[in-house]
């Protein structure tokens, strides 16, 4: 798409940025490049491309039409310089550390995750040497205590998934800029609609495209979008990006490329290495998804708020955690940070614990239960026997995914339905 994509609207963006028509046969909407490798016009041409002196297309793992569309979309919604994306969430998390650190290097890292995320940050990271320095992001003070020499970026999510924490990300990006790192922040569950994280300091935004931007159950994929803000070059804390590249004649990516830095050198030398691809046909129903967006977590959202208020008016229910209620802890920052509405993933507990909450779930008909989250059908899953099986007690309790706790993910049906299969359900989990 031609033009300033500032002056445009999210939902303008969300139809037309990353794309304005194939130039060699017209087609309006973007075609699924099923290709592994590209023409080159003559040597030349593929040397320059080799050497990064020019922009094109090598080798589907680096490069794609496909792929390359859906970045720019979501670059644009994000309000970013470039994005990168690959074959998952998990895959950005690690793509999004990759030029940053060495052995030795730590992130601080917000307690309030994912169970898989928390996961990899515990074990799986330290296979690269890396080290993790767990906070509860809420304590500014230990977030900054926290932070070292050797600490190389902070990372957090927007809203947690599942406990629904909001995170003060102007007073984290504060810290952040203090210290001279980045904020890494997975905005999955909030997605760009209703938050924008660049806007509120942080340096870059990562995502599990599988979600929301998807939104159909049908595609994995993640995104690692930068702010093109960040000065790799004020120190020596980020030599991938600030020193010279072996692998590319002594090439220094952000002398050479400004902004696009580190977008480049997640192409040029991330995917090149890592091999973290992701699939033309998985960028494409994720450009249809991303179509709608605005509109979905519209419902969403709306959804989620009735839902939620008619949970917490019932005494079978021992708490709801949605940030969208007044009752929350959380429901200033939240109309403040997301004016919109507080995304539509939120968890509730259920009196009786572990097993009312299998009982529960075993007894809902229109909620899927599957480990998946942002569907335009309503999902539902018992976190401490799934998705935070491995941790521990007291990690799943940090988490908000204690014994007695379900998450629901509140899709676009009817509110009445939905609030009709929690009543009978919840009604079969008191037996």
């Amino acid at each position: 798409m031609s033009g300033d994509t500032a002056k445009l609207g999210f939902d303008t963006l969300q139809v037309h940025a990353g794309w304005a028509g194939d130039p060699a046969t017209g087609a309006r909407q973007v075609p699924i490049y099923q290709n592994t490798a590209y023409l080159f016009r003559d040597a030349d041409h593929a040397a320059r491309l080799f050497n990064l002196e020019e922009v094109g297309y090598i080798y589907s793992r680096l490069t794609n039409p496909t792929v390359n569309a859906l970045q720019g979309r979501i670059a644009a919604l994000e309000g970013g310089a470039g994005a990168t994306c690959c074959s998952s969430g998990h895959a950005a998390q690690i793509m999004a550390l990759f030029p940053l650190m060495a052995p030795g290097d730590n992130v601080v890292v917000s307690n309030r995750l994912y169970g898989g995320s928390i996961t990899q940050f515990t074990h799986t990271i330290r296979r690269f040497g890396w080290e993790t320095r767990f906070v509860d992001i809420e304590d500014s003070g230990a977030v900054a205590r926290a932070c070292n020499k050797r600490t190389k970026a902070i990372f957090c999510e927007s809203i947690s998934n599942p406990g629904g924490h909001v995170t003060d990300l102007p007073k984290i990006a504060a810290i952040a800029d203090r210290k001279g790192v980045p904020l890494i922040v997975d905005n999955t569950t909030a997605t760009p609609y209703l938050c924008n994280p660049i806007a509120m300091g942080a340096t870059l935004v990562v995502h599990s495209t599988t979600k929301y931007l998807s939104g159909n159950g049908t595609s994995m994929g993640g995104a690692i979008v930068d702010s093109g803000t960040f000065d790799w070059s004020a120190s020596d804390k980020f030599p991938s990006l600030s020193q010279p590249e072996p692998a590319y004649h002594g090439l220094k990516f952000h002398e050479a490329f400004g902004p696009m830095a580190y977008t480049l050198h997640g192409h040029a030398v991330g995917l090149r290495d890592l091999g973290m691809t992701m699939a033309p046909m998985n960028a494409f129903q994720t450009l249809l998804g991303i179509e709608t967006l605005s509109l979905r977590m519209d419902r969403h959202v709306a959804n989620a708020q009735k839902v939620a208020e008619w949970l917490e008016a019932d005494e079978r229910v021992s708490f709801v955690s949605y940030p969208g209620l007044k009752s929350s802890a959380y429901a200033k920052r939240a109309r403040r940070l997301y004016p919109k509405g507080a995304g539509a993933l939120f968890t509730f507990g259920v009196k009786g614990g572990y097993e009312s909450c299998i009982r529960l779930v075993d007894s809902l008909k229109l909620f899927s239960h599957l480990a998946n989250l942002g569907d335009a059908r309503s999902l539902v899953i018992h976190s401490a026997s799934t998705t935070h099986r491995q941790l521990t007690p007291e990690q799943r309790a940090a988490a908000g995914a204690g014994d007695e706790v379900v998450r629901l993910s509140i899709g676009i049906e009817d509110a009445k339905d939905l609030i009709a299969d929690l009543d009978q359900a919840l009604a079969k989990a008191e037996v």
